[in-house]
């Protein structure tokens, strides 16, 4: 499992480097996230935008990262397209993740909030 994390403006930008988020990694993927999470960061942009495909495993590895997060920050997810979008737009994930085109998007976002 292959994450690059940042820090900019008080923001964690998480950047998966892999092709797949799938039920071989998806397991490792939830792990490191919470770890983040623990050791207080609680403004997070997932970036995705390198995954060409994703199960129903990684989406429930997602949904344990938001709940992980509960009220205490915010999660924005950002970059799925093809398949992948298909993907949240079909199990209605897109209704319960915020979901940004791109990472200025994602970071507007949390400005916008402040």
């Amino acid at each position: 499992m292959n994450l690059a994390i940042t820090e900019n403006e008080n923001i964690t930008v998480v950047t998966v480097k892999e092709a797949r988020l799938d039920a071989s990694i998806a397991p490792e993927f939830k792990k490191q996230m919470e770890e983040l999470i623990n050791n207080d960061k609680d403004k997070i942009i997932l970036d995705i935008s390198e995954i060409g495909f994703m199960d129903s495993s990684s989406l429930g590895a997602l949904v344990g990262v938001l709940k992980a997060m509960g009220n205490n920050g915010k999660l924005i997810v950002c970059g799925a397209s093809g398949v992948v979008l298909e993907l949240f737009k079909l199990t209605r994930m897109d209704r319960i993740f915020t979901l940004a085109d791109d990472m200025q998007a994602a970071k507007s976002a949390f400005v916008a909030e402040a």
